[in-house]
């Protein structure tokens, strides 16, 4: 006997000696769901969703195509005055290309968190994206590196394929390992006390900038909903 055959069985035996017509009825419970997207993954559609949603909560997200990665990556670093960026292992080195070699920084060996809050930021790419949510999804993989290098650092410059961004939840968890360490984020940390007083940078980078690999993103004539 599982767990759940056990709480079951325990309510059953609690509602022995209460009439039938005085039970708990059953409630059915609807569970068709939409598993995939619409439109489909890496549309211009969902591109241009994703960086309005991410935008309306503070993120920066930026078009390029892939021959302006290494500079656009480069160039986001240099703005934010940082003297030294925590680039994760499996980092496609032709995007790495753009920072100074001495402003790299690798996490192995691990670098300890006083260090991590130290450095200027960090450079990742994704496993998916979530355009109905505004949602980029980590999980640990290549160019992704642990959970610490994405939540110490106060920036956080995030390299998203097109083809990566899904249209619902269930679509991007049908491309997810429960078992990996999954980190969502939708735009840059912040939470609020009673009064709704905004603190950003509480559980995680107090900025965010993300850079979108495909066409450039065209404002919608009707915004888009899913």
């Amino acid at each position: 006997m599982n767990a759940r055959d056990d709480v079951l069985a325990r309510i059953r035996r609690a509602l022995a000696d209460v009439p039938d017509d005085e039970r708990p009825q059953d409630v059915p419970v609807d569970r068709r769901y939409s598993a995939g997207g619409t439109p489909p993954a890496g549309s211009p559609d969902l591109v241009r969703l994703l960086a309005e949603r991410l935008t309306d909560y503070g993120a920066s997200v930026r078009p390029v195509t892939s021959d302006e990665v290494a500079a656009a990556v480069a160039q986001a670093v240099s703005a934010r005055g940082a003297q030294s960026v925590v680039v994760p292992r499996g980092f496609p080195p032709q995007w790495q290309a753009g920072p100074a070699a001495e402003r790299v920084l690798t996490d192995e060996p691990r670098l300890p968190v006083e260090q991590l809050d130290r450095v200027g930021g960090v450079v990742t790419t994704v496993a998916t994206a979530i355009a109905a949510t505004g949602t980029l999804v980590l999980d640990g993989g290549p160019g992704q590196g642990r959970r610490a290098l994405t939540l110490v650092p106060d920036y956080h410059l995030c390299v998203v394929r097109a083809e990566q961004i899904v249209a619902s939840v269930p679509e991007a968890l049908a491309r997810l390992a429960p078992v990996r360490p999954l980190t969502f984020i939708s735009g840059p940390s912040a939470t609020s006390d009673i009064e709704l007083d905004r603190v950003e940078g509480v559980h995680g980078p107090r900025t965010l900038e993300v850079l979108v690999i495909s066409d450039p993103i065209n404002p919608p004539d009707t915004p888009l909903e899913l």
